[in-house]
């Protein structure tokens, strides 16, 4: 008669810890499975019994019953092995980042990855891994304008200090124009590409059905915004709709105006203008700095949401279609958070060896 196998002994601890892994839906499958076979041994199942049940070898429950004897639940767990040894490990890590840091091969402006893999003879998708896992995009770029103005400091503090505090019963608006926006008529789609995206489609060829101007007014303290779209966009056009904006403002002509503008030519030599509305005053961004111009992000926000990928058959059909834009966008206006951060050229000196470790 064959002898029957003892049943393994085990803890209280224990024997929660294996109904809690075995219910899991959490937990690694091999450990969820390890925990069932302890159980059906616990409650007095024979070994071939528990490996038909499970499609395993009898030798591998009885392994299992083993380690669980020995070590309770902990011997459960896979033993630490030494593994296949490290192919491309920190020497070809550094490697690379060397790499980057010469000049370019001939007849390249860059390094990629198939270049670096021939210059090091190695594997293209070792150096895309090493790449990804660094977080290096080799592809994308990042840009920035720094200002050379003199007197970038006082500007721009005057002006953050505008959307952070300002002044008490003041108005502050952020104004600028988007100028020369395209009517440009085109097939557009969805393409299944060869790779079996489903992508947006747009035909080279268009027709183009002429211009126009957008001018636009942030109210900084509500994030609603006020726009005229005009054919030209001259000083008399900008002052026009200055004089829009004004009229239509509550108590425009008595309440202190601070209005925010870029260094474009018709924004500047308005005396006249200033003198007959003694309660505005125009501030002026930094020479190459108008991304302090708030208005600024609400014309991308637009450019992405109602322009980007459009076609329209006349000027008519561009114009109806940022008005419907804007009447939109204003029922759930909120002023935008400042958060720029400063930027400065000496980033550019910095080396991919130091920026990885």
């Amino acid at each position: 008669m064959a002898r029957k196998a003892p049943i393994p002994v085990c803890s209280e601890s224990d024997r929660l810890t294996l109904h809690e892994w075995a219910n899991s839906r959490s937990l690694e499958w091999r450990l969820v499975e390890r925990a069932r076979i302890i159980l059906k041994l616990l409650d007095g199942e024979s070994v071939k019994k528990v490996a038909e049940s499970h499609a395993a070898g009898q030798n591998t429950i009885i392994k299992w019953r083993s380690r669980f004897v020995a070590n309770g639940t902990k011997g459960l767990h896979d033993r630490s092995r030494s593994g296949k040894p490290v192919t491309y490990g920190k020497e070809f890590r550094d490697k690379i980042l060397k790499t980057l840091e010469l000049p370019p091969p001939v007849g390249q402006s860059c390094w990629d990855g198939p270049a670096i893999a021939s210059h090091l003879k190695c594997s293209r998708d070792a150096v895309w891994r090493l790449l990804k896992k660094e977080g290096i995009c080799l592809a994308r770029q990042r840009s920035w304008c720094v200002s050379t103005d003199p007197e970038f400091v006082p500007k721009a503090a005057d002006i953050i200090g505008l959307y952070l505090a300002p002044p008490q019963n003041a108005l502050v608006i952020s104004v600028d124009e988007k100028p020369s926006i395209q009517a440009l008529e085109r097939t557009t789609g969805y393409v299944l590409t060869s790779s079996k995206k489903i992508v947006q489609g747009l035909k080279s060829t268009y027709k183009r059905h002429g211009t126009l101007n957008l001018f636009a007014a942030l109210n900084v303290a509500t994030g609603a915004v006020h726009t005229q779209t005009t054919e030209l966009k001259r000083r008399v056009e900008f002052l026009a709709f200055m004089d829009q904006v004004l009229s239509e403002l509550p108590d425009g002509d008595q309440k202190e105006i601070h209005v925010i503008l870029d260094n474009y030519c018709i924004h500047k030599r308005n005396d006249e203008w200033l003198a007959a509305h003694p309660n505005v005053t125009f501030h002026f961004t930094p020479t190459s700095a108008s991304w302090l111009n708030q208005v600024e992000i609400w014309f991308g926000i637009m450019s992405r949401k109602a322009l980007k990928n459009a076609s329209f058959g006349s000027v008519k059909e561009l114009r109806l279609a940022i008005e419907d834009f804007i009447k939109v966008y204003q029922q759930n206006a909120k002023p935008f958070v400042w958060r720029k951060r400063e930027v400065k050229g000496s980033q550019l000196k910095n080396t991919i060896v130091n920026l990885c470790n």
